[in-house]
């Protein structure tokens, strides 16, 4: 009785095929849920900025000579965002601050996040449906 002990080549082929087609599968659902993850931080982040601005107006009734400061939140997605305030929109009565993709959240479907003084949440050329 010979009893062999060990994987064949053909065993071991079609294991290392399996893993590939589930790496295939599971590498882009991946990156798609990252980009989501890191869109939802970025709304958040712009969340937190935009009380800052309210924080502002209230001290000195108007909103230019505002400057965001530097959060965490910012600096955890300096790879992925650009948060800045839209020098066009700021005035002594409205702001909009926005959050612009980089690195590999630039092809994100949502595009640019913004967020004004009456608390619309824009993206690209709409508004809402990206910041759920």
């Amino acid at each position: 009785m010979n009893i062999s002990k060990g994987f064949t080549l053909m065993e071991l082929m079609i294991v290392m095929a399996i893993i590939a087609i589930l790496a295939a599968i599971a590498v882009p659902g991946y990156e798609s849920y990252m980009a989501r993850t890191r869109r939802v931080t970025a709304a958040a982040c712009l969340l937190e900025l935009s009380g800052f601005m309210e924080r502002h107006y209230t001290v000195d009734l108007a909103y230019t000579g505002a400057a965001l400061p530097e959060t965490q939140c910012q600096s955890d997605l300096s790879s992925h965002y650009t948060f800045s305030l839209v020098d066009d929109k700021l005035t002594q009565r409205t702001y909009t601050i926005q959050a612009a993709p980089i690195g590999n959240q630039a092809n994100d479907a949502c595009g640019t996040l913004g967020i004004d003084q009456a608390g619309t949440k824009t993206y690209k050329d709409g508004a809402n449906s990206c910041w759920q």
